[in-house]
C-alpha cells in the first residue's frame, strides 16, 4: 500500500490480556489517527506473543516492516521492557520484538497503566456514574478493573498533567468481611495457600465462587445453566444467568463477588484519597455495568465505618470503552516521543 508513491507506514498498537487480545494498526492521515486493521484473538490458542503478531500481519496482509512504532499493554508487570505476563505463560521483550520485526520504536506498559492514560481520552458518553460528586481538582486518580486478573493504577498530579503508577495491589491479601467470606477465603487456602483478591475478584474467581458455594450446599445449579457452561466460557455463563435472575446459584454467587469487588475497591480508595475520581474499568465491569449499578457495589465500597462518609464523596465511575487500553497506548506513544 502507498500513499502519493511512497510507502504506507502504520503505528501498532496492542491490548494484551490473559484470555483476549485487541491489536489494532493506525495509520495517520491529516495529524489524525486512524484505525484500517483490527484483530481480536484468543490469547491462549497461541504459543507465544510473537506467534500472535504473525498471525496479526498475515491476516492485515503487510509486511512488519511497514510498521514504524507499535506500543503494547501487557497484563503483567513491565520491567525494563520485559514482561512476564501473569496469567499467561509468555514472555514479551520490546528489544526483541524490535530486532526480530525490525520496528524501529516498540514500547510496552502494564495494560492497567495504559488504562490510566487513556483516562484523559475519555468522553462522558465513555463511562457510567456509579456516585455521582464533584472531583477534587488535580486530585488522586484511582483505576482497579477485573478481567481475567485484577488490575489497578494511581494517577497523581505533578507539573502540568497526571503522572500514571503501575501497581500490583490486585495481589494484596484478601480480608474477608464476614462468616460466609471466612469460608471462602479458608476453601481457597487448600489449593493457593496465601489468597489474594485477585484469586477472588477475577473471571477465575468467579468461578471459584461458584464452586464454593455449589461445594457447601448453598443451593444447586440448573442443568440449563451447567449446559450453558459447557458451550461457553464457565464464569460468562454464570454472569450471564445471574443477572438474568436465571439461577439462584448463580445469583448468590454474583452478588458475592461484587461484594468482595466493592470492599476492595473501597480499600484501594482510602490508601490512595482518591479524590479525583475512581474509574472501574475491565471487562467484567462493562458487561455487567447494570448490575454493579443495583447497590451492592456502592454498599461495599462504602461500608469502611468511620471512613463511609468520606468515601461518598469520592466520584466513581465504569469505563465503558472497550479501547480504552489502545488509546492509552496511543497516549503513551505519544509522550514517549
Amino acid at each position: 500500500m502507498s500513499v502519493d508513491g511512497m510507502r504506507q507506514t502504520y503505528t501498532l498498537l496492542g491490548d494484551i490480556g490473559g484470555t483476549k487480545s485487541l491489536l489494532e494498526l493506525y495509520v495517520e492521515q491529516d495529524g489524525v489517527m486512524r484505525g484500517v486493521h483490527e484483530g481480536l484473538y484468543r490469547s491462549g490458542s497461541f504459543t507465544s506473543f510473537d506467534a500472535l503478531l504473525d498471525q496479526l500481519f498475515v491476516d492485515a496482509g503487510i509486511s512488519a516492516t511497514n510498521v514504524a512504532a507499535a506500543c503494547f499493554s501487557v497484563a503483567g508487570p513491565v520491567e525494563s521492557g520485559i514482561c512476564l505476563m501473569t496469567n499467561l505463560d509468555w514472555q514479551i521483550d520490546a528489544s526483541a520484538l524490535s530486532a526480530r520485526y525490525k520496528i524501529p520504536e516498540v514500547r510496552l506498559l502494564n495494560d492497567f497503566a495504559a488504562v490510566g492514560y487513556g483516562i484523559a481520552s475519555l468522553g462522558e458518553h465513555d463511562v457510567v456514574t456509579l456516585q455521582r460528586a464533584v472531583a477534587q481538582p488535580h486530585g488522586t486518580r484511582l483505576v482497579v478493573g477485573a478481567g481475567t486478573g485484577l488490575g489497578v493504577c494511581i494517577l497523581n498530579w505533578q507539573d502540568d498533567g497526571y503522572a500514571v503508577h503501575s501497581s500490583e495491589a490486585g495481589h494484596a491479601d484478601f480480608a474477608p468481611l464476614d462468616a460466609t467470606q471466612d469460608a471462602l477465603l479458608a476453601s481457597l487456602r487448600k489449593p493457593f495457600g496465601r489468597v489474594s483478591y485477585e484469586r477472588i475478584v477475577s473471571g477465575p474467581g468467579l468461578l471459584r465462587i461458584f464452586g464454593f458455594l455449589q461445594d457447601t450446599g448453598a443451593a444447586r445449579p440448573s442443568r440449563q445453566l451447567l449446559d450453558a457452561m459447557q458451550r461457553q466460557d464457565e464464569s460468562a455463563a454464570i454472569s450471564e444467568f445471574a443477572i438474568g435472575k436465571l439461577d439462584p446459584l448463580a445469583v448468590r454467587a454474583l452478588d458475592l463477588f461484587i461484594n468482595v469487588y466493592g470492599a476492595f475497591v473501597g480499600n484501594m480508595a482510602l490508601a490512595t484519597l482518591s479524590r479525583g475520581g475512581v474509574y472501574i474499568a475491565g471487562g467484567i465491569a462493562r458487561q455487567m455495568a447494570a448490575k454493579l449499578g443495583e447497590g451492592g457495589f456502592m454498599r461495599a465500597f462504602t461500608d469502611k465505618g468511620r471512613f463511609a462518609d468520606l468515601l461518598r464523596r469520592y466520584p466513581l465511575h465504569i469505563v465503558t470503552d472497550p479501547k480504552i487500553g489502545l488509546k492509552g497506548a496511543l497516549n503513551y506513544l505519544r509522550m514517549a516521543d
